[in-house]
Order: structure tokens, then sequence, then C-alpha cells
């Protein structure tokens, strides 16, 4: 049985190198009333606003959250949002050393209504084409530069499909992180899913996995989830797999280990930013050198405990030592 306890004082001395897309998650918060008499849509009347760090940012504060030291590498646009999204890292005492503005771009904001802590709409402004290769060289160069000046224990990917990630900048880092022997955690989406050669630990959802391999198989069937994952990380040179599967757990696959761990009843209120939650935890616990089961487990933990709250919220790190060693994980 791991000492939870020793490790989670652990995770306090972990620095940690978070690529990716960040956006803006806003919120508009209110009561319906009344059906529109222009159209048959409820009327939300609207009582609060709010702007929450999502995305790789969101990734962030979940590091933060546990104690690590996050170091974000983005691109963002030069406009309003721009502006709103460094008041939020300020707000938060996040490094902003790695972000970098784009007139070619604006910032990424999904803008989600939520009444009776349901979700009644989400509106989103986005470019979602990839970033110049003028772009992808300078952020490429500075990621490459903080591995060298900052002492990275892992390095995490976060790929929301928005333009700041592409294979050339995923060679390059992958590569050079390599090198250097820092763990590379991956949290992909369709775009670049097979990009990703070489890492360490690879953490798609079932829907991701399905669209990334582009065929059709039955997931209840776990020798035949085995068989897809157990092909596709031997032919990209992959560590380990950790595929989350809703109210199922997680699978987690490596040479070694296989295995599926449940997940826990719980009242879901919001899936929102639970993976963001998932690869934080699975990062930390790979940088300290937790077992593939461990690792699962106590990622498939954090990621049910943020789904009981409305909205993309970080993990709680007492709640979640607290939960991990109520069960004797």
């Amino acid at each position: 049985m791991t000492n939870f306890k020793e490790t989670f004082k652990a995770f306090n001395k972990i620095n940690v190198l978070i690529i990716g897309d960040v956006m803006i998650d806003a919120y508009m918060w209110g009561n319906v009333n009344r059906i529109s008499p222009e159209a048959p849509v409820p009327i939300v009347a609207v009582n609060k606003k709010e702007n929450r760090l999502g995305g790789a940012a969101n990734v962030a504060l979940n590091i933060q959250a546990m104690g690590a030291n996050p170091i974000l590498c983005s691109v963002i646009g030069d406009d309003d949002g721009a502006k709103t999204f460094l008041n939020l890292l300020k707000t938060q005492k996040l490094s902003s050393k790695g972000i970098f503005k784009s007139k070619n771009r604006i910032t990424t904001v999904k803008t989600r209504v939520i009444s009776n802590n349901h979700q009644m709409l989400r509106v989103d402004e986005e470019i979602e084409s990839t970033i110049d290769s003028k772009e992808i060289k300078t952020l490429s160069a500075e990621i490459k530069k903080l591995i060298t000046n900052e002492k990275i224990h892992v390095i995490i990917f976060e790929d929301y499909d928005k333009g700041c990630i592409n294979g050339d900048l995923i060679n390059s880092v992958a590569s050079f992180a390599k090198q250097k022997g820092i763990p590379t955690v991956v949290d992909p989406k369709k775009k670049n899913f097979m990009a990703y050669t070489g890492v360490t630990l690879f953490k798609p959802n079932l829907k991701e996995l399905k669209e990334g391999l582009k065929i059709e198989f039955n997931h209840n069937n776990i020798k035949e989830l085995e068989k897809v994952v157990d092909r596709f990380i031997k032919k990209q040179n992959i560590q380990t797999a950790l595929i989350t599967l809703s109210e199922k757990g997680v699978y987690t696959h490596s040479s070694k280990t296989k295995a599926l761990v449940p997940a826990h009843i719980r009242n879901i209120a919001d899936v929102s930013g639970a993976g963001d939650t998932v690869v934080s935890i699975a990062a930390l616990c790979i940088a300290a050198n937790l077992s593939p089961v461990h690792t699962a487990t106590l990622a498939n933990l954090a990621g049910g405990l943020v789904c009981e709250k409305v909205g993309v919220v970080p993990i709680d790190k007492k709640q979640l030592l607290e939960e991990a060693l109520k069960l004797k994980l």
C-alpha cells in the first residue's frame, strides 16, 4: 500500500511544464421563469457572471491546487480576451512567462449559460487553425529554454485541437524531453492523435480513442478494449495508456500492467474539466514514480470528485487525500 500522505507531500516539490490550448471559461448564472415570445426557448434572467481559467490553464490550476508548481506555455490572441486571461493568471498567482500573444488569433472563450445547476447553452469564440510556423518555432524555442533553465519533472501536452499544438512542436519537444529524461504525459484530441510517439503516458477518453484510431469496437468487452489499446501503444511506442471510461472508471495498460479501475458512486453535477483533473493527477503520480495502478486509481478518484461541482473547478487536495485514505488505496 502506497503511503499517500508522503506522496502528497512529495507533490509540493514537483515542477510541471504544461503545453497546450488555454481558454477562458465564462459563466452566466441565472434563473428561468418563462419562455421567450420570440421563439420557443427559455429566457435566462442572469444574476451573476464569472470568468475562470480553462483548457490547459485549468490543468495548471489543478497542478497548483495539489501544491506543485505549474509553468504554462501557450499562445493567446492580442485582444480583450487576452487582457482578461492574463489578469486571471495574475489573480491565481500563475506565471505568464510562457504565454505569447498573436495578432493572428483570438483568445478562446467558452461561455456557459447555467440555470438551476444545469447548463442551458454554450457559446464558443475561437480560431481552430494551427498557429503559423514562425509562432511554432518561437513557442518551441521558449519551451526548450524553460526545460533547460528550470528543473522540470514532468511535461503535459494538453491538446484541445485549438491550434497551439502541431506535429512539429510535439516531435521537437518530446524528443528534447527524452534527451533530458523527463516523462511526457498527453491529454489528446483528434487532430494530433497519431502524432504522439514515444510518450510516457497517453490519456484519451473512450470517444477520443475511437475517433483518433478511426475504429469502432465493443468497449464493454474488456478483452476487445485490451486488444485495441495493446496494438495502439505498441505501434506508437507509448509506455502506458490510461483510458477514461466515464461511469465505468478508467483502464490502464502497459507492458506489465492491465487493469480496470472502477468508478466510485458520485452525485454528478457537471463533467466539465474532469479530464483536466485526471491528467493533472496522473502527471504528478508519474513524476512521483507511482505504479500505473496507483496512478490510475488516484486520477480516477480525483476526476470523480470534481464532477460533483458545477462548472470547471480544480481538485481539492485535502479532500482527495481524505478520500484516498478512507478507501485504503
